[in-house]
């Protein structure tokens, strides 16, 4: 990551949620109408090669992979706030449109915990398109504690949160997704996080295998190497050493209503990641039996 920039993976995941509506057909997963906006310049040049390449295996993966993140993370948004949560952290945030969809009007405040070096680049692309701005909480996962710096910018950790941390854990150590979850362990009880974590090899489907046997070296080269992966099962350990409880995994195959799969363009579920959905347990309840794995 250079000074002053966002990493690579930032820049793709925005342009591909941006050339879904572009490139894809309806039924859209996910409707990011600002990403194209927020990349500017870059915009047209990045969705081009989805254009004239869009069928490739990690041009049509990489739309899949992050309208459908997005796609269940944004709708337990929505059921949430329903219900009067007000309070959104997004880690490991990279260029998340999701402060400049819901507008100053929305009913969440939104918290992008992320790298300095990309909050600083993203400033400017908001400050350029002249959209809504979110709490920015520059933050390094290797090294710092996100609660103490989310507190310094305003977050109330005595009322639950959602915390949504995708596209992220891949790329950190062992030590350091330990570090953040004993921090969202801490929050306050009814706080639930999205995670999205990436498999090892044994348990992807043949897609994912294709898609990584891409995806993994081209990481490495850009100095963003892939470090992490779990079983449902260790994650779920895991957690729960952390305070937290695990209520589902759940494949990207199962993230969206099956409808949504069923398409004439080339985007298709692929088992490589998951996501788990986990709770801050109330006092006195049950623990969430485990869904999908």
């Amino acid at each position: 990551m250079h000074e002053g920039q966002p990493s690579q993976t930032a820049i793709m995941a925005a342009a591909a949620r941006a050339a879904h509506l572009v490139v894809d057909r309806a039924p859209f997963i996910f409707c990011d109408t600002a990403a194209a906006s927020l990349l500017g310049g870059l915009a047209e040049e990045i969705i081009g090669y989805h254009r004239i390449h869009g069928d490739h295996l990690i041009l049509s993966g990489t739309r899949a992979q992050v309208t459908a993140r997005g796609h269940y993370t944004e709708r337990r948004l929505a059921e949430l706030v329903r219900g009067g949560l007000d309070q959104y952290v997004i880690l490991g945030a990279g260029l998340d449109t999701f402060a400049q969809r819901s507008g100053p009007a929305g009913r969440v405040t939104v918290f992008e915990v992320d790298h300095p070096a990309t909050q600083q680049w993203k400033r400017g692309l908001i400050e350029a398109a002249d959209l809504t701005r979110p709490v920015f909480v520059p933050a390094d996962f290797e090294t710092a504690d996100p609660l103490t710096a989310l507190t310094a910018a305003g977050f109330d950790p005595s009322r639950p949160a959602l915390v949504s941390w995708l596209g992220v854990t891949m790329y950190l150590t062992r030590e350091a997704i330990d570090a953040t979850l004993a921090a969202v362990g801490r929050l306050a009880p009814g706080t639930e996080l999205v995670m999205e974590y990436a498999l090892p090899a044994p348990l992807r489907d043949e897609r994912g295998a294709a898609y990584a046997d891409f995806a993994l070296p081209a990481a490495a080269d850009r100095g963003e190497p892939w470090l992490s992966f779990f079983a449902p099962d260790d994650l779920s350990d895991a957690l729960k050493r952390h305070g937290l409880e695990t209520a589902e995994h759940v494949r990207q195959a199962d993230s969206v209503a099956p409808a949504l799969w069923d398409r004439a363009d080339p985007l298709r579920p692929a088992d490589l990641c998951r996501l788990t959905r986990a709770t801050v347990p109330v006092t006195g309840t049950p623990a969430p039996d485990h869904a999908r794995s």
